[in-house]
């Protein structure tokens, strides 16, 4: 990382990671793939939470990245910079010297990382009613009956993995390979508040009116929940919330999914 031009490394399972400056205060991590990424994720904020990132102010998961953001000046210990501080200083003769950024740089492409931890004792428990129009064809590319769809969604532990979309809505992972669905060929142009969905990988729930080409299974009991600029944080599921869907009777729920259309 002396060049400032991004490092590599490959951990023991043969998958690799890249670490790329982004700005002057800012790292941007490379995984391999989203359970890498979901893994580096929670690493950070077990050592953020025991004091061992001071200065990073903002850690942010995407599908595959994790961005970094606040990281101090990098200007290295002893020397001094311009007020403001550049992130890269030059050492006489034009050699660079190793920042702040750098040796956060170099850590982080050491690390060992430890399997996520699927324990769902702090779960946030979202009520749902399993009613919606595409409940049959998810049923089918599942292999299984309709009534089998909410056993086998409701009793997997998910995770947010990251956010994004709409504000309040996470892409929470946890359902294994052979329960992933393809997109709908034609989206919805409304997809109502509340919606439980699927998409590759990914569950979600709509936070609010909007387009969507996900697989709809279902509603939240209360999705007004999801999104709340009065509370801190506003949003229900953060990066990093473990997330338990609990089966209700539709009686819960006086609006039917099914307003969404075909």
């Amino acid at each position: 990382m002396s060049r400032g031009d991004g490092g590599t490394n490959q951990g023991d399972d043969g998958t690799k990671v890249r670490v790329l400056p982004a700005g002057p205060h800012a790292l941007l991590v490379e995984l391999a793939d989203g359970q890498h990424a979901e893994a580096f994720h929670a690493e950070l904020l077990r050592r953020r939470e025991r004091g061992a990132l001071p200065g990073v102010r903002e850690i942010v998961p995407g599908a595959r990245t994790v961005l970094l953001d606040g990281i101090p000046d990098g200007i290295p210990d002893g020397i001094e910079g311009p007020r403001g501080g550049g992130a890269w200083v030059p050492e006489h003769g034009g050699a660079r010297v190793p920042t702040a950024r750098d040796r956060l740089a170099r850590e982080l492409l050491s690390w060992q990382l430890p399997p996520l931890q699927s324990e769902m004792h702090d779960a946030v428990e979202i009520p749902v009613v399993y009613d919606g129009p595409d409940l049959d064809e998810v049923a089918a590319l599942w292999g299984v009956g309709a009534d089998e769809v909410p056993a086998l969604h409701s009793r997997t532990a998910f995770r947010v993995a990251f956010c994004g979309f709409a504000p309040g809505f996470g892409y929470l992972t946890g359902l294994p390979e052979r329960l992933h669905v393809p997109r709908r060929t034609t989206p919805r142009t409304k997809v109502p508040a509340g919606a439980l969905a699927l998409a590759g990988p990914y569950t979600g729930v709509y936070p609010r009116p909007s387009p969507g080409g996900w697989q709809l299974i279902g509603r939240m009991v209360d999705p007004a929940a999801l999104w709340d600029p009065a509370r801190e944080p506003a949003a229900l599921l953060g990066p990093g919330t473990r997330v338990r869907f609990v089966a209700a009777e539709p009686e819960h729920v006086p609006v039917p999914l099914t307003e969404a259309g075909s």
